[in-house]
Order: structure tokens, then sequence, then C-alpha cells
């Protein structure tokens, strides 16, 4: 069984018919020396794992089911190389559980069947719950997902999902409801040099990393703590063949081509090229977005990134003057992942052009960042009587809802006059539309509402404070 520390993607276990003792988190058959990076600085405890503080930290609830010997069945959520196989494999440690691991990727329902088989033995023989570890569980079909449910129900398993995918579409109620979902993190900038300098101190003491280097492998890494490792290891393992005592940025592009290539080329650094693809979508320069956006590919960027970062572009910059950007930037999002590299990067070119070339409203942005630095510092205003729900008869007695206007009810399903914000507010906006795409449609109609508003109003028929 090959594994990675934070390995997320491991075959499925070919011992899984025979009964297994409880997997060491150090157990491998390899010569520790053979072993890749990862493997051999894959932690032993809690306390060696990096980042992940909101569960594993002081009181934190993963922290609190170790120490208090509660092992339970759980689904870990996160972006690859972050920690989900390790956390499994320190549970069946901790709890002496016997561990095994099945692949969505690579195994079927043979696997299953064998992980049931060994299961029942093992808890005859030891009288134990077995610790099943089902990587990328996502992947699985719905049959599949449902042939654990009985066997997690019944104790024959503490069942331990992984996946990168939100659990709520992607795993099935049944098992979701009988699991804690736990989300893992991106490991920070700060954590990922708190394991390159652990790794170095461990195994490769006689070697130092300039700063130029060190801060392309952090960003290199992107969170991903196996990224990171396996660079480290590529780059400090040749330094040490060739006897040099200090790895720099231009060792770094010479040892690592086909990951680095053009990405910090010329001095500029990931976040400097994302920065520009933005620039670019706002801009409305097709040409410049589609080029730093294959900059970025070229140089080793996941698409999944820049299909996420597209998304973000398409509500900041675009919003509401064309709510087809925001669509097409999330259907570009799922076609890549139905489609892979290459076919599914065009994709995402196709809704970088298209919001380069769409009309451009910040307008919402502005709202929503205005209106959360005013509710921080203003007062909390007490929903109006009015407007407050009524479901039982002590609030219809109190003057809940007393007064309320059905707009539905109402000449054009506008109830002209009246007013949704708290007293005091009356008249504030933070919504101003712009004059460009949709917007100028939504501007129009905001207008002529207010203004039958305002018609309301001087002929004593809006809503006056204080009054149900």
């Amino acid at each position: 069984m090959t594994n990675d520390l934070f390995g997320d993607s491991l075959p499925p276990a070919k011992s899984a018919g025979a009964v297994r003792k409880p997997a060491s988190v150090s157990e491998t058959a390899a010569s520790p020396m053979l072993q890749p990076l990862a493997e051999r600085m894959r932690p032993k405890t809690l306390d060696e794992v990096v980042g992940q503080k909101h569960l594993i930290g002081p009181g934190a609830p993963l922290r609190t089911a170790f120490e208090q010997h509660r092992p339970h069945s759980m689904i870990l959520w996160g972006p690859p190389g972050v920690g989900k196989t390790t956390l499994a494999r320190l549970m069946a440690s901790a709890f002496d559980l016997p561990f095994i691991s099945i692949s969505a990727v690579l195994g079927g329902v043979k696997d299953i069947r064998d992980a049931v088989d060994s299961a029942k033995e093992t808890l005859r023989l030891r009288g134990r719950p077995t610790l099943l570890f089902v990587d990328e569980v996502h992947r699985f079909s719905k049959s599949q997902q449902d042939a654990f449910l009985p066997h997690v129900e019944s104790g024959l398993f503490v069942f331990v999902g992984a996946t990168t995918e939100n659990p709520s579409f992607e795993v099935n109620s049944a098992l979701l409801s009988r699991s804690t979902v736990y989300q893992l993190q991106s490991l920070s900038q700060e954590e990922a040099g708190e394991l390159l300098e652990r790794t170095l101190k461990k195994e490769f003491p006689s070697v130092t990393i300039g700063e130029d280097a060190r801060r392309m492998l952090v960003e290199l890494a992107d969170g991903d703590a196996r990224r990171l490792l396996n660079a480290l290891d590529v780059s400090c393992t040749m330094a040490v063949e060739r006897r040099m005592n200090e790895v720099d940025a231009e060792f770094l592009r010479k040892t690592l081509p086909a990951t680095l290539r053009r990405f910090d080329k010329g001095g500029d650094n990931f976040y400097d090229q994302i920065s520009a693809m933005h620039k670019s979508v706002r801009g409305s320069d097709p040409d410049a977005a589609l080029y730093w956006m294959v900059r970025m590919l070229d140089g080793g960027c996941d698409p999944r990134y820049i299909a996420r970062r597209v998304v973000r572009m398409a509500v900041e910059d675009i919003s509401l003057a064309d709510p087809r950007g925001t669509q097409l930037a999330l259907e570009a999002a799922e076609i890549y992942e139905r489609l892979g590299s290459p076919e599914g990067e065009l994709a995402i070119a196709q809704a970088v052009v298209y919001l380069a070339c769409a009309p451009k409203s910040n307008a919402v942005y502005n709202a929503y960042n205005e209106l959360r630095a005013f509710v921080k510092s203003d007062a909390s205003r007490p929903v109006p009587l009015y407007l407050r729900n009524a479901p039982t008869k002590l609030m219809k007695d109190l003057g809940y809802k007393e007064g309320y206007r059905y707009a539905h009810d109402e000449p054009g399903a506008f109830a002209a006059g009246e007013v949704y914000l708290p007293e005091g507010l009356e008249g504030r906006k933070w919504y101003k539309p712009v004059d460009r795409g949709l917007e100028i449609k939504i501007a129009e109609k905001l207008k002529a509402l207010e203004a039958l508003n305002e018609e309301a109003r001087r002929q004593g028929r809006g809503r006056k404070r204080g009054i149900r």
C-alpha cells in the first residue's frame, strides 16, 4: 500500500479479505530511507499534525474525541493534501482499531464486500469494530454508499469518508446523517513554512533555503502539504547529491522546471498573475485575460483554482449587469470537473472571455461591503411588528404581523408606501445600480417603484411608524 503524508488517494487494500492487525501510522514494508519524503514525515501523533487547529487544537472537537476515546463515524471534507488520510490513520492507532482503506476511484462492490468480511472476522476474534477509511467517497454511486449503512448502524465499522467535494451534494443523506462532517482547511503560508522548517531540520539538516526559494515553494504548495514535500524532496535531494549547502530560486527553477516553468519568471509570482487576470477581466480586455489564464496553466496552476476565481470575478465585477456571467462561470467549473484537462480548460477560457466582454457592475459588491460595515457598527434594531411572523395566538395578540400588506394583493404586486427597513432607517439606500447592462433596467424599475412610494405617501397611504 502506497501512502503520502496527508495522502488523499490510496489504492484498495489488497488484504481487505483477511484479518489485519491495527495499522500503525509508521507501518511500511520499505526501508525508511526508501520511503517518499511525505511518508517519512507522516505525523505519528495529533501534536505533529500541521494545520487544522480548529479541529485538533485544545478543546477542539476532534481533539476532544481523541482524548475521551470516542471513535465515531465522520466525513472529512477538504482539499487535497491537508490531512484527511493522516487523521483517519491516527484515529485507528489511537483507538487500537484495525484499519482498512478503500479508494472509491479504484475500488468497487467487491472491495466493500471484502472489507465487510474482514471486519466481521475481526469482530469475532477481537470483539472490536474496524475503522474503514473510504477515500474520495463521493465517487461511489448511491447504491455503493448505501452498502455501508447497515454496517455503520450495527457498529461493525467506524466509517471515515474523505472527500474534496461538498458532502451535502455528493454523499447520500442517510450516510451523512450517521456521520459528523469535519471541514479541513488548506495550510496557510505560515503553516506551510512551519512544515518546511520541520522537514529541513529532520531530513535535510545540511541544506538551507534562500528566502526567494522559500517563498516559491510555499506559494507553489498553495496549501497542499503533499505538493510542498514532493517539491522539497526533489530539490533538497539534488542539492545533497551535488554537495550544495543552499537552495536558491535559480536552483529551484532548474530542478523543478515542469512544475515551476514560468510560474515565477521575471519575479512574477502566482498571486501577481491571478491579479493580472482579474484586472484584465475587469478592464474588459479578453485577450489579456486569456493570456494570463494560459500563463498560469502553463506554469502548473490547478485549473480548479482558476475556475473558482472566475466565479468570484463574475459575482464581484459583472454581477447584475449580466447575471448570465455567474451562470456561465459556474457551468465552466462543472464542465471542467466532468471533462478534466485539457478539454475542460476550454470551458474556463470561454467563461473568462465572456466575462471580459460583459458589462461591468460592482454595485452589489459595494452595497454588501457598506452594509456589513454599517451593521457591525450600528445598534441591533428590532424587526417592525408588522413584518414579524405570527405562528401562535400569543404572537398575534402581541400585534405580530398586524397591518402587514401582502404585496400580491396590491396593484402590480407592489404595496406602495410600505416600509421594510427598521425604524430610523427609512429611505436609506445602499444598492445603486450602474448605467450598464441589465442594471439599466433594474435602475428604471427601482425608480418607478420609488415614484409609486412617493405618490402613496403624498396621498397618506404610506406606512406611519408607531402605528400597527
